[in-house]
């Protein structure tokens, strides 16, 4: 039997694109980066489509932030 997970309601689900991936490292990298910043609960990220999909609460982070995580470990997020 699985667990339902209850999703906060308050959370938003955004697609960033990210530019400049080229490995399972860079993967991790963005997702340590963006794991880490508060009110962020689930990151996923694709190599090949060149994008993370992050669940956040947005009382706690913002687009902005998450764009300048993904920057600051050394990749574009337009």
């Amino acid at each position: 039997m699985r667990a339902k997970i209850r999703q906060n309601p308050l959370m938003e689900t955004v697609e960033l694109k990210v530019e400049g991936m080229d490995c399972e490292g860079c993967v991790k990298s963005v997702t340590r980066v963006l794991s880490g910043l508060p009110g962020v609960a689930t990151v996923e990220v694709s190599l090949e489509k060149q994008k993370a999909t992050v669940s956040y609460d947005p009382a706690k982070s913002g687009l902005a932030e998450l764009k300048r995580a993904v920057e600051r470990a050394g990749y574009k997020a337009p």
